[in-house]
């Protein structure tokens, strides 16, 4: 018989749209104190895929030539996204200039409908995916727990969706398990990565325990004291979470279960032994 080591049970039937992967931890690329932080973090968590936002590329001349200098050396795979797009035809221009500029048809796609909860606009949200599904882009909608938003988002070509946890950056966790485990069941065979609000390693591996396909965080690596230290905490997260989903999990109990039968359990008469 042959057992499989968690490496290999962390790799197994994992892919996103024609790629297959590794790793279940994506991490962004904002907000690290150095370039060098950034490198050992990306490296710390095994991380396969690396989001990269357009404004932060196009910020300025030298700084974004150096910065992009420094992601092609990592050698991961990029995922740009459309942060800070309002409406869905500043997204559609973003993602068509990122496409130019990266050379992948991988966009994370963020439509925000309010600046203080960075919620997503999901009417824009549906309207840009399908536009851009058809202009042959491969969409990683960030979204909500709305059953049926990620119903048409699916429906207009989408075939990753990505649940917030949490506001972005917001370090609270899973502030709606009930609902991210419903949307859990009712895709099974859909790819589902948490992404935003993830603050400690343990809010990762609740996602995973859940069965969900990855985890997509920034701020919690990035803005910790040691983000390397971080970074590898959270890779060890995700693989004992998702070890566990496989695993197969012992269900929740209302009353104690003892784990020593009581059925043929030795009773003495203490008097008698007086």
């Amino acid at each position: 018989m042959t057992i499989e080591t968690p490496d290999k049970q962390q790799s197994s039937r994992f892919q996103l749209y024609d790629t297959n992967l590794h790793s279940r931890l994506i991490l962004g690329s904002a907000l690290y104190p150095s370039p060098d932080s950034l490198s050992g973090a990306v490296k710390a968590s095994g991380a396969e895929i690396v989001t990269i936002s357009l404004r932060r590329e196009t910020a300025g001349r030298s700084a974004a030539k150096d910065f992009w200098q420094h992601i092609q050396k990592l050698g991961v795979k990029l995922l740009p996204n459309t942060a800070g797009c309002r409406t869905a035809k500043e997204a559609i221009t973003t993602a068509q200039m990122a496409r130019e500029l990266f050379g992948t048809s991988w966009v994370k796609l963020e439509v925000i409908a309010n600046d203080d909860t960075l919620q997503p606009d999901l009417f824009g949200l549906v309207e840009a995916t399908k536009e851009l599904s058809e202009q042959g882009f491969q969409v990683f909608p960030y979204t909500t727990e709305d059953l049926g938003a990620a119903e048409k988002l699916l429906t207009a070509g989408a075939e990753v969706l990505m649940p917030w946890g949490a506001p972005i950056g917001t370090g609270r966790g899973l502030m709606n398990p009930y609902a991210l485990k419903t949307m859990r069941s009712y895709f099974p065979d859909t790819a589902l990565i948490v992404d935003a609000g993830i603050g400690a390693p343990s809010h990762a591996a609740q996602a995973m325990e859940m069965g969900y396909d990855a985890i997509l965080l920034n701020t919690a690596v990035a803005k910790a004291g040691d983000p390397v230290a971080m970074a590898r905490a959270f890779k060890l997260a995700v693989e004992a979470g998702h070890l566990a989903f496989q695993a197969l999990m012992i269900e929740e109990r209302d009353m104690a279960s003892p784990s020593t039968p009581v059925a043929g359990t030795p009773f003495f008469d203490l008097e008698k032994l007086d």
